[in-house]
């Protein structure tokens, strides 16, 4: 099976982990990633980064012309794409640029003019409703039309995408999965000792941007209600609520339980998620983010709870988005914005040592099951398979 992919996510080496697993699961997969040759990322890397060929044999990352380098939903790709359908003649197009992509559209027409007859299919993360006009809602139908298969990264995309008249098989499965071996339960006593932690210690860790969505103000009050209990709060991130944070700390009286780490990483992070007792992810809704077609955020999914599942740590989450279908029953769940019942849920594993390291087990052998790259890898095999393998006409 010839499987090209086609995302500006694949220019970070480290995304592709899922994709070069999913080359090596049996004899006769090639991957193929098209990535575009400049993009600019924004945030913290204000530059514009220049994308490298490589070829493993059955894994390979090809940079092709592109037209806008900072926007995934206008990133479209030039006429050496052509060439690169033709000779690879892929059996399945993949393009990670959500419902409107423009390149979605340009594969979905090279496959026709080209003769292709690959299975095409897009993946999207967007879990919001929304409302689009023309000429971006015809292109969207364009491309929802002439989907074979789609892979959304939340359970409320692909009801989002229901609504919107998709009738064929839609998958959820996330974009990136979890590196084990990075990921992995391991003491750092060297660590904690820096940090003024010591291994009796119950540390509440939290992992991300200090934005309002993220719901920190939400965890600084339901600490400040547990101040008679022993604990620190070791916070890895940093963002535009930072201050408030700290001063909302210290109006409290707790501002020096809280050990702050502003930028460390990736590769360092499992190192400071094993020294938690347990990672809490109090995501909650904003209602005042906005752009062309909808208006708000909720949580995606939550890369950092399986990270911190796959470390042992029992996780904490509210109920925005994904989180709880992430959590499962192997954590504890609360109502987003609810400080008083997320203090609950950390008295409970503060005075239960068992049922946390039960809960940390469990969520172990969820992230192993389901959320390695390897697992993720096989899960996408099985959705190209059952596609390719079908004889179904396009559901309108």
């Amino acid at each position: 099976m010839r499987i090209l992919i086609a995302s500006h996510t694949y220019i970070v080496d480290l995304n592709c982990e899922k994709l070069r697993i999913l080359s090596q699961l049996e004899p006769e997969i090639e991957v193929t990633v098209v990535v575009p040759k400049k993009w600019k990322p924004g945030g913290v890397q204000n530059k514009i980064i220049e994308t490298q060929y490589c070829d493993e044999g059955k894994f390979r990352i090809v940079p092709v012309s592109n037209f806008s380098q900072n926007h995934q939903g206008l990133l479209s790709f030039g006429a050496d794409l052509i060439s690169l359908l033709w000779k690879f003649r892929p059996h399945i197009i993949q393009v990670e640029q959500g419902s409107r992509g423009l390149a979605y559209a340009e594969m979905i027409t090279l496959n026709q003019l080209l003769g292709l007859k690959a299975k095409n299919i897009f993946f999207t993360w967007w879990n919001l409703p929304y409302n689009l006009k023309f000429p971006v809602s015809l292109l969207e139908k364009y491309n929802i039309t002439h989907s074979h298969g789609i892979i959304s990264g939340n359970q409320d995309g692909a009801e989002i995408l229901r609504q919107h008249g998709y009738k064929g098989s839609i998958k959820v499965i996330p974009q990136l999965g979890v590196n084990e071996s990075l990921f992995t339960p391991t003491l750092q006593p060297e660590l904690g000792n820096k940090l003024g932690i010591q291994q009796d210690d119950f540390v509440v860790g939290f992992v991300g941007r200090f934005v309002q969505e993220k719901g920190l103000l939400t965890l600084v009050n339901a600490l400040a209600s547990l101040k008679e209990k022993s604990w620190k709060c070791l916070l890895l991130g940093r963002g535009p609520l930072q201050l408030e944070l700290m001063n909302k700390a210290a109006e409290y009286n707790i501002k020096n339980r809280i050990i702050l780490v502003e930028s460390v990483p990736h590769d360092k992070v499992p190192n400071y998620i094993n020294l938690m007792s347990t990672l809490v992810l109090p995501s909650e809704k904003n209602h005042n983010l906005k752009n062309i077609t909808s208006v708000g955020w909720k949580e995606q999914f939550g890369h950092v709870l399986i990270e911190a599942m796959a470390c042992k740590v029992p996780v904490i989450g509210s109920n925005s988005g994904e989180i709880p279908y992430v959590i499962g029953n192997t954590g504890l769940i609360f109502p987003e914005g609810d400080a008083k019942m997320l203090a609950d849920c950390i008295l409970q594993f503060i005075e239960k040592p068992e049922l946390a390291k039960h809960l940390g087990e469990m969520g172990y052998q969820k992230a192993i099951t389901h959320y390695t790259n390897k697992a993720l890898a096989q899960q996408q095999l099985e959705f190209y398979k059952e596609l390719v393998n079908s004889h179904l006409v396009i559901s309108h």
